[in-house]
């Protein structure tokens, strides 16, 4: 099984920057000198699991926009994304993926670590979320 220190050093390789926030919990900035703000990804252990989290922004008001942005979140969960899921946490627009720790290689956790960062990046302007 992955270790801590496994996984420190996975962060290490993406060469990503990233900081220790909590035990056992980074946040990593998966866009070097980027132009504008884009969330941040939180990875964290939590055996059995390692966990990917990102804060996307606040549901809006209203029926009409809160369905647009629906119908958008789930079209871009079944064509955009390879690792991971948009869902709602609250009033919170969340992005979020979950590996087993058991056989969790690099490749796999890069994997999932480059698809959550590209979607940060690219669906915000999609999303509409300013």
């Amino acid at each position: 099984m992955i270790s801590r220190e496994d996984l420190e050093s996975f962060l290490i390789r993406t060469e990503m920057d990233h900081r220790e926030i909590g035990e056992s919990m980074w946040l990593v900035d998966p866009v070097k000198d980027a132009q504008e703000d884009h969330p941040a990804v939180v990875v964290s252990l939590s055996p059995p699991l390692v966990i990917f989290r990102a804060s996307i922004g606040a549901v809006p008001e209203g029926d009409h926009a809160r369905l647009q942005l629906f119908q958008k979140l789930l079209e871009l969960n079944a064509s955009d994304l390879v690792h991971g899921a948009y869902g709602l946490e609250g009033d919170e627009i969340i992005l979020v993926d979950a590996l087993e720790l058991q056989d969790l290689d690099y490749s796999e956790f890069l994997a999932s670590l480059e698809s959550l960062s590209l979607a940060v990046t690219s669906h915000a302007q999609h999303l509409a979320l300013d």
